[in-house]
C-alpha cells in the first residue's frame, strides 16, 4: 500500500508589531519549503496617516488590512500545499480593530460596520491549523521597532503596544481551546546570535506540523 501523502497546513506565525513574525516567516519558509503570505504594511497607503492620526484614519486603514488578508486567505484555502501567514484575518479584527474600538480611536458606528462584515465572512474561512503565537515585552518590541527603523512606527506610543499585548494573551487563549497553540517567549532571544534557541524552536515547530499533517 502506497504511504499517504501528509496533508498541507495552514500555519499562522501570530504576535505583536515588532515581535519577529516575518524574520520567523522567511526562516521556515527557507528551511522547510513552505508558501509564504506576508502582511502588506509598506503596501497600506493609510498606514503612516494612521499613526499620526488615529482618529482619522483607523478605519480607513484598518479596512485595507482587512481586505487584503481576505485576498490572501482565499488563496490559502484554494493552495494544495503546506503555506504560513505573518500574521491573520483573526488577528486583525479581534485585537487591532477592537483594540482601536476599546480605547475609544474607532467610532463605534464604523467599529459595527467593520465587526459585521468581518462576522459574516468569518463563518467562511478556514481556521489555521497551527499558529505560532511569539511573545515579547512592551521594551523588547520597542527595541526591535527602534532597530528596524520605519519611520512611522517610532512614534508608537508603549501603551497602545501594552493594550495589544494584552489582547493578543486572551486571544490565544481563546485558540488554543479550540486550535493548536505553540506560545513561544522571545524576550532576551536574538535568531541570528541564538543558535542553539533557534535550531530547538525550529526543531518544536517541525515536530508539531509533522504530527498535525499525519492525523
Amino acid at each position: 500500500m502506497a504511504e499517504r501523502e501528509p496533508k498541507p497546513l495552514y500555519i499562522a506565525i501570530a504576535g505583536n508589531i515588532g515581535v519577529g513574525k516575518t524574520t520567523l516567516t522567511e526562516m521556515l519558509c527557507d528551511r522547510f519549503g513552505w508558501q509564504p503570505f506576508y502582511e502588506k504594511v509598506v503596501e497600506n497607503p493609510y498606514l503612516a496617516d494612521f499613526y499620526l492620526d488615529m482618529r482619522q484614519w483607523a478605519f480607513q486603514s484598518q479596512i485595507f488590512f482587512l481586505k487584503e488578508r481576505l485576498k490572501d486567505h482565499l488563496n490559502i484555502q484554494h493552495l494544495e500545499k503546506t503555506c504560513i501567514q505573518d500574521r491573520t484575518i483573526f488577528e486583525d479584527a479581534e485585537i487591532f480593530a477592537r483594540n482601536l474600538y476599546e480605547r475609544g480611536v474607532m467610532a463605534e458606528r464604523d467599529f459595527s460596520v467593520y465587526w459585521d462584515f468581518y462576522e459574516t465572512i468569518q463563518q467562511f474561512l478556514r481556521a489555521p491549523d497551527l499558529i505560532i503565537y511569539l511573545r515579547a515585552s512592551i521594551w523588547t518590541l520597542i527595541s526591535r521597532i527602534r532597530k528596524r527603523g520605519r519611520d512611522y512606527e517610532q512614534i508608537i506610543d508603549k501603551e497602545y503596544l501594552m493594550q495589544l499585548n494584552m489582547l493578543y494573551d486572551k486571544w490565544a487563549e481563546r485558540m488554543s481551546g479550540r486550535h493548536r497553540v505553540l506560545v513561544i517567549d522571545t524576550d532576551h532571544r536574538d535568531v541570528y546570535r541564538d543558535i542553539d534557541w533557534l535550531e530547538d524552536m525550529i526543531g518544536t515547530i517541525d515536530d508539531t506540523v509533522r504530527e498535525l499533517a499525519a492525523e
